[in-house]
This record gives C-alpha cells, sequence and structure tokens, in this order.
C-alpha cells in the first residue's frame, strides 16, 4: 500500500493508520463496524460460494438508460468474474475497500470482482500518473466482457487501435467489432473506468449468490423471513428512532449509493446520526 496516498488522506482528516504507521485493515461484514473510524476493507475469500447471473442472449435497447449508481450491476468478463460500479468512497464511509492494481476485491460474501476493466486498467493508470501496473494482459481495443443488458464491452481503444468517436452518454455506440457490427460499450481512461449507465432491458433477477453476505445474498434477506432487512439495519432503524421500512425505503435499492442529505432528512435526523447509525458497507 502507498504510504503516501494514505498520508495525503490523512490532511483530509481520514487517518488509516496508528502512532507506529501500521495500517488498519478489517474484515467487512454487514452489521459489523470496524472498531477503528478509518480502516482498509479486506474481506476474506470463501471458495463454496457459487453465483448466478442472467444476461440477455439477444439484446434490446431500452426505452431510456439505466443510470449505474455506486456498486450497481454493470456486467460480468469474459472469465466469469462479475464487473461493479465504482466501489463506495471514503466520503461515504470513512473506510476504503482494498482494490488491487487490477480494480478488483473480494466482496463481504466472499467473491471477488472488479470495479474496473482489467484488461485496460493500465490505461487508466498512465493516464493519471500512477505508477502501478495490473498482473492481467492488457489490450485496450479487446473485448473484456459483457454487460448486464447483453451488449459487449470493449477497452478503450477501437478494434483498430484508434480512439472512438460519438459516443453517447453511456459511453457506448454502434461499430465495427469482432463480433459484427452492434452496439457496444468503451471503457474511459478514469476511474471509474466503466459504463456510467446501460442502454439496454437488463433480465429480472440477473445476479445471486449462495453467500451470507454481500450483494446478491438472497437479496439481503434471512431464509425464514421474506422481508427481513440486511443484517446491522435493525439496530440501526431503533438508533434513529424510526421503522426499519422507512429506513429501507429512504435509503433506496440494495448497490446503489444512498443520498445520505436526502435520506437524513427524510428521516427527521441528522446526517452524522445516519452514517453513525448505519452499518458499514463493502
Amino acid at each position: 500500500m502507498d504510504r503516501a496516498f494514505f498520508e495525503m488522506l490523512a490532511e483530509q482528516g481520514y487517518t488509516f493508520y496508528d502512532e507506529n504507521g501500521d495500517i488498519a485493515i478489517s474484515n467487512p461484514g454487514w452489521g459489523q463496524r470496524p472498531e477503528q473510524d478509518h480502516t482498509c476493507l479486506m474481506a476474506m475469500p470463501d471458495e463454496s460460494v457459487v453465483i448466478t447471473l442472467r444476461l440477455p442472449v439477444d439484446p434490446v435497447v431500452a426505452d431510456e438508460p439505466t443510470p449505474l449508481g455506486t456498486v450497481a450491476k454493470v456486467g460480468v468478463a469474459l472469465d466469469g468474474v462479475p464487473i461493479f460500479a465504482d466501489a463506495p468512497s471514503v466520503l461515504d464511509t470513512g473506510h476504503l475497500p482494498a482494490l488491487d492494481v487490477c480494480g478488483g476485491h473480494i466482496d463481504p460474501g466472499g467473491w471477488y470482482h472488479w470495479h474496473a476493466t482489467s484488461t485496460d486498467v493500465d490505461t487508466m493508470l498512465d493516464a493519471e500518473g500512477v505508477a502501478s501496473y495490473c498482473a492481467l494482459a492488457q489490450d485496450a481495443s479487446a473485448q473484456f466482457g459483457y454487460a448486464f443488458d447483453g451488449f459487449p464491452m470493449y477497452g478503450s481503444l477501437k478494434v483498430d487501435g484508434v480512439a472512438p468517436e460519438g459516443l453517447d452518454e453511456c459511453h457506448g455506440h454502434v461499430g465495427q467489432t469482432a463480433l459484427g457490427k452492434t452496439y457496444h460499450y468503451h471503457a474511459s481512461s478514469e476511474f471509474p473506468n466503466l459504463p456510467p449507465c446501460l442502454v439496454g432491458v437488463v433480465a429480472q433477477d440477473n445476479f445471486a449468490t449462495t453467500a451470507n453476505a454481500g450483494i446478491g445474498a438472497a437479496n439481503f434477506t434471512s431464509p425464514d423471513h421474506e422481508d427481513a432487512a440486511p443484517p446491522g439495519l435493525e439496530q440501526a432503524a431503533e438508533t434513529l428512532g424510526v421503522s426499519v421500512e422507512a429506513l429501507m425505503n429512504a435509503l433506496g435499492a440494495p448497490g446503489q449509493r444512498p443520498d445520505f442529505v436526502a435520506t437524513a432528512k427524510a428521516l427527521g435526523v441528522t446526517e452524522a446520526e445516519l452514517r453513525d447509525a448505519l452499518p458499514a458497507r463493502p
């Protein structure tokens, strides 16, 4: 881990190391808050987890693009690794997900996923002047995966090695690819370098895991109670003096970055009270 990076965060009020210079690392879990105010969240792998993904075989353009918020489901890499939108910010949680040099990490459920285009992440790192390189083979013109609407996702360059032009708001266009002439997305040179929205229709229940926590874990419900809240949310609701239903409705859909200001206003609490009550997020 880059010490200069953590020193920069400390100057902004986020101190991730102690007086000995040791970086604080914690294993995230729903309903569990790290003892320290600021830690790197590093979950443990669980090789027993099974992931089920559903993507359209014949993509269909939707009436309106679907915005992709924080940790939203973007797609799946060609090797089967799930791809999600930008990881939660230290501004939201006070903590940092421990992303590796390829832009990925382990979900609290125990399975690995990316928050970047792993086969073109070096383009982004070079653009930012970051001296760190992904161990995976890089190819900025190759396809790296499929979005959850079924359309292919490519690196930051076209198949001829030229930068794409005329990209839409979702960073995609219709053009020639190895799959023929079709709509497809391109990675950008800025993190997160993934599509900010999806133009196509996504399948219902398109992501599920057998894990006991994290994204896709039985929709964050317990097996004996269909409408159960995510772990830690009942305690948060009690602390805030509101109902669990009201808190869940105010926070919005799982996997999206909550608007803490709007949520606090809707619940009649302060933003600080809301952040302190909520369980740590991955």
